[in-house]
């Protein structure tokens, strides 16, 4: 039978067998009927009737016999001939003819196009499959067991195929890809990254496989030398330049950029295009050129990725750091893989960095602009490169650490730009946190953040003092000096109360790590802002007694006979004597110390403690030594001098003492009165004010009006009793009557006021006074009166058993008649217009004439005694004692113009 089949029907009984997938048989007839169904055809017959769904580990065995030709001999009545044994001859032939197979051609860009059959028949066979059936795994299965057969089948096999497949079975169920396996092909190497890189819409998180991805899919990808250029297009000095690889680069560092997650977890599980995964471990090779192009560009990208990351945490940063330990590992520069953690215990020395070579207007700019760059500085794969990013890293993470969170960008524009300002902001964000980390339990932890602050400024070199002109320091505060953060740290201590760690480190014996002035300033600026810090006026708790223990923290340094240590003392005390009172400045809002340092004048504080806390005039003396503390303690408490008026510091703080004490009185003096409490003020008229000399010529002019005496003493002296004012303890040898009591205490205060005020507003006080004497005159008379009406109802001849003598009564009320009368006279004269010019002018000499005068008034009264003194039953009066005082000294001042000495003009009136 075999002898009568023809070679159309043995054509047509293989494609029928082909159409079928009946294999065995179309073996068997292929080998008996070798010299028809030749390879090329017969591979044309499996690529057009051969069904795609039929698997490719049906027929691929069929395959390697026929490329090997080790077919099996069989015997043809094995098979099955009965499909062509109804078709004669002529419809046979005619059949063949009509087959229109499929040809072996492929497109001439492929390296396929002059190859073999089989090789052309896998790569038609396999996108017929990947068209028809997208059976991507299958793909694999046809190519894998011929890569050895062809060098063009192997390559395009591993780094198209495959990449393909691995990322078509990527998608989930029902989901195709963007491309088909021939489009991807014909895709440029930038948009074949991009769907190699795209998302594929699984349920994984997005990154979560992209070492995966890179490792399986990119990887095989890049190795296919088809891709790679010859020379350089982007200023690369090496002569190989693959553009695919440029654009993972960019991918990667965009990812750093946008999810640093993404980017960390791809460098560290990928070690870079030589981590690939290729199928049976039959995999690709790149020339020597391309694979150290490759891992220089890997290199700088991994240090790109690293400089763009924006992520300021502690885990970013120590696995930043374990990257680049494993990268200088990968480039052969260090072989140490402790943890940022264990590097950071023994504080590393990284002083020998050579950051000179990085320093330059544009150094910071290549941090953000062109990262992958050959001549960029900081990413180039050298030792100093890759040092400084580790020193960097390590200073991000420190202050990250101490709560100040920091990029490695962050840190490198500290280092690179070396802005004073920007350097002292960050290392005070720094204190700052490091003091709200601050235990009460032990001193470790602020040892360790010494030891850090120092470290950041040199990176481990411990140079003391202010870097030396034209050396560059190596640090992240390289342009701060020892001494600031030595300074800034013990004001740290200070203001968490950490006194004894203060002590030991910069007040006890030994090396001297601060000036002892930078000590005492860093102590006083500590005082004061816990002082201004204080909510409570009480030294002896809150930020008043931190104040206090401050400034006697460091007795061996700050002593208490220093200057500025006094005057944190006096206003500690100024501020603690405001504490017994209540006081509140504004509406609603409690008195705060600050306030009394800041004040423009602080002693109208005290005012206001008068003005809010019942009878608290009557703590004068309290007061006025709150007054010398506010003096002492160098408050405004008095109006700006003029340098001129000013001998020295202690005339100043002298003349500032007396102010305060004429304040201070006067502040009382009016508190009295509006409490009226009329005794009180008048005692202090009478004990402080009549006691003040405001002249002294021996000395120095006088360099401030008085405004508050006289005019305290004036309102003391226009005082007029009502039934709310206080009743007096006791009269002493003053009158018993309390009306006439108090108006020779109105008259003594208005001649008190007389003495001390200015020229222009002597005729007001002279009007008070006058009225004053009026109304004494007034109830003089009206005593006296009394008093006659009380002598005569207790005359003694209403008495029984008196005895009468009319002539001595009549003479002694006589005489008290015409005294009174005659004191009347005197003081109801008319005054005529040049009397009352006389009386201007005794005014206008008042203030150029010394106050003693009154003593020579005085000593005129004793020279010259008047008749009425004379006379046995003539006294003179409190009141016309003060009057001649008042008036005495103007007369004795312009004598010149009345024409007459005081003397004179006594014995006249």
């Amino acid at each position: 039978m075999a002898s009568t089949l023809q070679p159309a029907k043995v054509l047509l009984l293989a494609v029928h067998f082909a159409q079928h997938a009946d294999i065995d048989s179309l073996s068997t007839l292929t080998s008996t009927y070798t010299s028809i169904i030749h390879d090329e055809l017969l591979l044309r017959i499996l690529l057009t009737h051969l069904p795609e769904t039929v698997g490719p580990a049906a027929y691929v065995g069929f395959l390697q016999e026929v490329v090997d030709d080790t077919f099996e001999s069989c015997k043809l009545v094995d098979l099955d001939v009965s499909p062509v044994n109804s078709i004669d001859d002529n419809e046979s032939g005619e059949r063949a003819r009509n087959l229109h197979l499929l040809p072996l051609v492929c497109p001439n860009s492929s390296d396929f196009a002059q190859g073999d059959a089989l090789s052309r028949f896998l790569f038609l066979r396999t996108h017929q499959m990947e068209e028809e059936t997208g059976m991507l795994a299958q793909l694999l299965e046809l190519l894998v067991p011929f890569l050895r057969h062809n060098p063009s089948i192997h390559k395009w096999a591993m780094s198209t195929v495959l990449p393909y497949v691995r990322k078509g079975l990527q998608y989930p169920p029902g989901t195709s890809a963007a491309y088909s396996l021939l489009d991807f092909e014909k895709l440029p190497d930038h948009q074949a990254v991009e769907f190699l890189l795209s998302p594929t819409g699984s349920l994984t998180q997005p990154g979560e496989n992209m070492d995966c991805i890179l490792r399986s899919i990119v990887g095989p990808w890049i190795y296919d030398t088809n891709r790679w250029d010859e020379s350089s297009n982007s200023g690369e000095t090496s002569r190989v330049f693959c553009p695919g690889w440029q654009r993972v680069r960019e991918w990667l560092l965009s990812q750093a950029t946008l999810s640093w997650r993404v980017a960390i977890q791809a460098i560290e599980c990928w070690k870079g295009p030589e981590d690939v995964e290729f199928v049976n471990e039959i995999g690709l090779d790149l020339p020597a050129a391309h694979k150290d192009y490759l891992k220089q560009t890997y290199a700088t990208t991994v240090l790109a990725c690293v400089y763009s990351i924006p992520e300021a945490s502690s885990e970013c940063l120590s696995r930043i750091h374990s990257i680049l330990t494993n990268l200088r590992s990968f480039l052969g520069l260090d072989s140490s893989t402790k943890s940022l953690e264990e590097t950071m215990q023994v504080l590393p020395d990284l002083s020998d960095t050579n950051v000179s070579a990085f320093r330059g207007d544009r150094v910071a700019t290549y941090m953000r602009n062109d990262l992958l760059g050959h001549n960029n500085p900081l990413t180039r794969p050298t030792a100093d490169a890759t040092k400084l990013v580790l020193a960097l890293t390590q200073s991000a993470y420190i202050l990250t650490l101490f709560g100040s969170p920091s990029s490695l960008k962050r840190a490198g524009d500290l280092t690179f730009l070396r802005d004073v300002k920007d350097q002292k902001s960050e290392a005070s964000k720094l204190m700052r946190a490091i003091a709200g980390q601050v235990s009460k339990e032990g001193d470790d932890f602020l040892l360790q953040a010494r030891s850090f602050l120092l470290w950041l400024r040199d990176w481990g070199h411990g140079t003391a003092g202010k870097p030396i002109a034209g050396v560059v320091t190596a640090g992240t505060f390289g342009s701060l000096s020892r001494e600031y953060i030595e300074r800034e740290f013990l004001m740290l201590l200070l203001s968490k109360e950490r006194y004894k760690l203060a002590r030991r480190l910069y007040d006890e014996g030994g090396v001297a790590r601060l000036p002892a002035e930078v000590v005492r300033e860093s102590v006083y600026r500590s005082a004061l802002s816990a002082f201004d810090n204080a909510t409570n006026p009480s030294r002896s708790r809150g930020g008043l007694k931190k104040c206090d223990d401050i400034i006697h923290s460091l007795p061996s340094t700050v002593g208490d006979s220093l200057p500025e240590t006094r005057r944190i003392v006096a206003l500690l005390k100024a501020t603690h004597a405001l504490s017994d009172y209540r006081l509140a400045l504004k509406q609603g809002e409690p008195f705060k110390p600050v306030v009394l340092r800041v004040h423009s004048d602080p002693i109208l504080i005290i005012e206001k403690v008068l003005e809010q806390n019942a009878r608290a005039y009557t703590r004068l003396q309290e007061f006025l030594e709150m007054g010398m503390n506010m003096v002492q303690a160098g408050l405004p408490a008095y109006c700006k001098l003029e340098s001129s008026t000013m001998t020295g510091l202690t005339s100043e703080l002298n003349l500032a003492a007396d102010v305060a004490e004429r304040r201070i009185t006067a502040m009382c003096i009016e508190a009295a009165l509006k409490e009226d409490d009329f005794e009180t003020a008048y005692s202090y008229v009478a004990s402080r004010l009549s006691t003040q000399n405001t002249e002294d010529s021996n000395i120095s002019p006088w360099p401030l009006m008085d405004e508050w005496s006289w005019k305290a003493a004036l309102q003391a002296g226009q005082y007029i009793r009502t039934e709310y004012s206080q009743q007096p303890t006791h009269l002493g040898t003053a009158s018993g009557n309390l009306e006439i009591r108090h108006l020779e205490q109105r008259i003594e205060c208005l001649a008190t006021s007389l003495r001390a005020a200015p020229t222009r507003q002597l005729q007001e006080i002279l009007k008070s006074f006058r009225r004053c004497e009026e109304q004494l005159d007034s109830a003089i008379k009206e005593e006296a009166a009394n008093e006659m009406t009380w002598d005569e109802e207790s005359n003694a001849d209403n008495v029984p058993g008196a005895f009468r003598r009319p002539g001595d009564v009549e003479k002694q009320y006589s005489a008290r008649n015409m005294t009174i009368s005659a004191a009347a006279q005197t003081e109801e004269a008319p005054m005529s217009l040049f009397d009352l010019s006389r009386a201007t002018a005794r005014a206008a000499q008042r203030n150029l004439t010394a106050i003693p005068s009154l003593q020579t008034v005085s000593r005129g009264d004793d020279t010259h005694p008047t008749d009425h003194e004379r006379g046995p039953l003539s006294l003179i009066r409190k009141r016309d004692q003060l009057r001649q005082a008042a008036t005495g000294t103007l007369v004795s001042g312009v004598g010149w113009l009345i024409g007459a000495n005081a003397g004179q003009n006594k014995g006249s009136a």
